[in-house]
């Protein structure tokens, strides 16, 4: 079962397209009380009251595939005499004509439907005279098949708002009178599976609204098949059993999660691209191929190998099922945040790089201008005569701390210790002793 499969019921429910025959329905109050019996020649309903039913059977093909709507497979036990799916198999063949099999019917579903409050089951007939189609999807007006089946759809009925209205014949603004409104379905499903634009008597089609909390007993207690996860059930079972697997890598689990996401989309992509309808499944080889490209560390890519197997055993996930769009938009930001912080990281390094060269220049150029001074202060100081009146000393620490004053024949004078391995230069010409 494709989605292709199912655009293809979908749209055949319109007025000019459908092709239902009969249609039964049964209004249950929240005692589990049959309170109306419904039992109509479809065609032959008022265009307002036919379009609406139409509509409640269309939103039971409503949703996506693996999450809304489900392929549930038979056991064998169930296709054998006393099976519910027999039962089913009967019922489609009467075509129903038989108030008895559809009393029984809606007898089972009340007796199997988990909900609290008033709801109404509705079953209908339909044929489809399926043509056949060329490779490039242009159908031939010629039958493959013709594919006969039951739709049944549960739709909630609550009492409408209480609000004020305008009340004719008061002339008045008063509370208008509350009255059951149907809503639209919460589960329902259609037998036989409709499968490569098939018929397929050991699989039917499942539909719930809440997938997070779908009729698991309808699933077992009235179809007889084994209950089947959501794709947002199987989503949150496999985001907890990362996360508990990288316990002792906690910062690192939201980016093991979120590359893992990346990769499933890249997957999906590429399957869309080739334009393959087959559903890609997450089997343990393949997953373990994905956590060895995100080097998941060993450790833990040996527990979630070994959960996984025992949590998915029977059947592994659609790897569709298992996206999230928001984890992917927050994955995309990560990503631009870290490629963001690379480059500034790049550009800090390369700007550091650059004012080490500088200094190194700037150090080596305030050298030379020290030494061209230098120079030039020597050569001032060694080769010109100051102007009169003018002293300058150049002479070590060591030796400044040694000089004193002394008056020398009404002179005040610098005595200044000399050795005899000290040279001394006066105006740029030796002192002799």
């Amino acid at each position: 079962m494709n989605k292709t499969d199912i655009l293809e019921l979908k749209r055949r429910f319109t007025k000019d397209k459908c092709n239902f025959t009969k249609m039964a329905g049964c209004y249950v109050d929240a005692e589990k009380n049959k309170v109306v019996d419904i039992y109509e020649t479809f065609l032959s309903l008022e265009d307002e009251e036919l379009l609406k039913y139409l509509d409640l059977a269309k939103k039971t093909l409503s949703g996506t595939l693996h999450n809304n709507i489900l392929e549930l497979e038979f056991p064998r036990e169930e296709e054998e005499s006393g099976g519910k799916q027999q039962f089913l198999m009967g019922l489609r063949e009467s075509e129903l004509k038989n108030q008895d099999l559809i009393h029984l019917f809606f007898d089972r579903i009340i007796e199997s439907y988990d909900y609290t409050g008033n709801y109404l089951i509705l079953l209908f007939y339909d044929s489809y005279d399926v043509m056949k189609k060329t490779n490039d999807n242009i159908a031939l007006d010629e039958s493959e098949e013709v594919y006969n089946y039951l739709l049944c759809t549960i739709c909630p009925v609550k009492l409408s708002k209480a609000a004020l209205g305008y009340r004719e014949e008061e002339h008045r603004i008063a509370p208008r009178i509350r009255d059951w409104v149907v809503g639209a379905p919460e589960t329902g499903f259609i037998f036989p599976a409709f499968s490569e634009r098939s018929t397929d008597i050991h699989a039917a089609m499942f539909y719930t609204k809440n997938a997070k909390e779908p009729h698991n007993e309808l699933m077992e207690d009235f179809l007889g098949c084994p209950a089947k996860r959501t794709a947002t059930m199987q989503k949150s079972l496999f985001e907890d059993l990362v996360q508990n697997a990288m316990d002792s890598f906690p910062e690192a689990s939201d980016a093991t999660l979120m590359d893992l996401q990346n990769d499933f989309q890249e997957l999906v992509d590429e399957q869309e691209t080739q334009e393959n309808e087959d559903t890609l499944m997450l089997h343990p080889s393949l997953l373990k191929n994905l956590m060895a490209e995100n080097e998941v560390p060993e450790s833990v890519m040996k527990n979630i190998e070994e959960t996984y197997e025992t949590q998915f055993s029977e059947e592994p996930p659609a790897v569709e099922s298992l996206i999230d769009k928001k984890t992917l938009t927050e994955n995309a930001k990560r990503r631009e945040k870290l490629a963001l912080a690379k480059e500034i990281d790049a550009l800090k390094t390369t700007i550091q790089e650059k004012n080490t060269v500088i200094e190194e220049k700037n150090a080596v150029i305030e050298q030379k201008d020290l030494d061209l001074l230098t120079a030039n202060i020597l050569s001032d100081t060694d080769d010109k005569p100051l102007p009169d009146g003018q002293l300058v000393l150049r002479v070590s620490a060591q030796k400044a701390s040694q000089i004193t004053t002394q008056v020398i024949n009404g002179h005040a004078c610098l005595v200044i210790p000399t050795d005899e391995n000290e040279h001394i230069t006066i105006n740029g010409s030796d002192f002799k002793r």
